[in-house]
């Protein structure tokens, strides 16, 4: 389910699992995290991620994002890829949707291919991501744009993605491995320290207790269940609000 290659001193890590046009699912978050880690032990001085076929990551595998297991193997990829002390580009290759856009928007850099989509519907679906995705996305893309996002489900395609400023820049898997290997050549101490301080902007001082205390609240609701059945029984979802 993970392909890794080496180009110079940048490590590309690929989701190989196009058949599931690449969902993430417990064991290939697993696998992601050993990926990355694996490449900064070896000494990788820049990481591209992207995804096999015609998607860079459709979400979570529905088969299994109810379950706590999948979402603490899905937080702890997460924050490998973000904690990891080199740059991280996502070449986002297509759709990245639900925690195909976490994922995205957990590496330091975004390039973003004509085909590119970023979503977060867990409104749809009566699921809820954690107060660091929520935080993370309004300082990338603004704060209007994260409400339209995850508020009303909208989604943004390429050039939307590029124009609030969720992208850096727009190109090919080539062109993000190009940009990672001029960021491989840099001094990795002063990176690795650059990127440590400016990840501390998305940690603001805040009630973490209570959000955290609202987070767990959306998995245990009543929404949940509900969102969860009609998966099982293929209908539109009915929530109430509990």
């Amino acid at each position: 389910m993970i392909e890794t290659s080496a180009h110079g001193r940048v490590t590309v890590i690929t989701l190989d699992r196009p058949e599931r046009r690449n969902a993430l699912n417990v064991a290939l978050c697993h696998r992601l995290r050993e990926a990355v880690t694996g490449a900064v032990d070896g000494g990788t001085r820049a990481i591209v991620l992207t995804g096999a076929g015609t998607s860079f990551c459709s979400g979570a595998d529905l088969g299994e994002v109810y379950t706590a297991d999948f979402r603490d193997a899905l937080y702890a990829m997460l924050h490998a890829v973000t904690d990891a002390p080199v740059p991280v580009v996502a070449a986002v290759n297509g759709p990245a949707i639900g925690a195909g856009t976490q994922l995205a928007i957990a590496a330091d850099l975004r390039v973003a291919a004509p085909g590119a989509v970023f979503g977060v519907p867990t409104a749809k679906i009566g699921l809820a991501v954690d107060p660091w995705t929520i935080r993370r996305l309004a300082l990338l893309a603004g704060n209007g744009v994260a409400r339209a996002v995850l508020l009303a489900c909208d989604q943004l395609d390429a050039d939307a993605a590029r124009s609030c400023g969720l992208v850096e820049r727009t190109g090919s898997l080539d062109d993000a491995i190009e940009w990672a290997g001029g960021m491989s050549a840099l001094a990795p101490l002063t990176v690795a320290y650059s990127k440590q301080v400016l990840n501390e902007v998305f940690e603001p001082e805040l009630d973490e207790k209570a959000l955290d205390t609202a987070f767990e609240a959306c998995w245990a609701s009543d929404d949940f269940a509900e969102g969860r059945r009609a998966r099982t029984e293929k209908r539109p979802p009915v929530f109430e609000g509990r």
